[in-house]
């Protein structure tokens, strides 16, 4: 099934894991307290990279559905 949502839940440690994984959907704005999901982004040519980025993370923050 297609991912239609990504988001990140409390508790990003800023380990930058996200951004390096699938920079195109995952961004840490410079001061921030953690990462943010871009906007606009389609979702389904970047399947394998979110649930890559999701399934590395470790404190299991990166969510999608």
């Amino acid at each position: 099934m297609a991912i239609k949502r990504v988001w990140i839940e409390p508790g990003c440690i800023l380990c930058h894991m996200s951004e390096e994984g699938c920079p195109e959907v995952f961004h840490i704005p410079a001061q921030a307290d953690t990462a943010m999901v871009r906007e606009g982004v389609d979702y389904s040519k970047y399947e394998k990279q979110i649930r890559d980025t999701a399934a590395q993370c470790p404190v299991d923050v990166i969510k999608f559905e």
